[in-house]
């Protein structure tokens, strides 16, 4: 069995973060339910997403180098205006809760 080495991989795409990034999403597609490019035995999503990334199979366009922005991460569009609900600004008084007997 043939070993897949980063080394391969950057043959096809030279800039780690990009190689890193295309192999997760590729995982991704795989664990969904897409077609293996490759015929290779079933050692997992992750091999055979870097082979296929080796055999020139999955590249990287123009397009896909773009800034990534995870799902879970919320983009302030408004950047400059006030929240809707700012924090108080003092300190706040306790509530008073009942008599004092002196």
């Amino acid at each position: 069995m043939a070993r897949v080495t980063v080394e391969d991989c950057l043959k096809r795409i030279p800039n780690r973060f990009l190689l890193v990034h295309t192999a997760a999403k590729r995982v991704r597609q795989l664990r969904e339910g897409t077609d293996r490019l490759i015929k290779a035995p079933s050692n997992g999503d992750i091999v055979a997403a870097l082979r296929e990334i080796a055999a020139g199979k999955v590249f990287v366009t123009e397009h896909a180098e773009e800034t990534f922005i995870p799902d879970d991460v919320e983009v302030n569009a408004g950047a400059g205006t006030e929240p809707e609900n700012p924090a108080p600004s003092g300190p706040e008084e306790a509530p008073e809760t009942g008599s004092e007997t002196d």
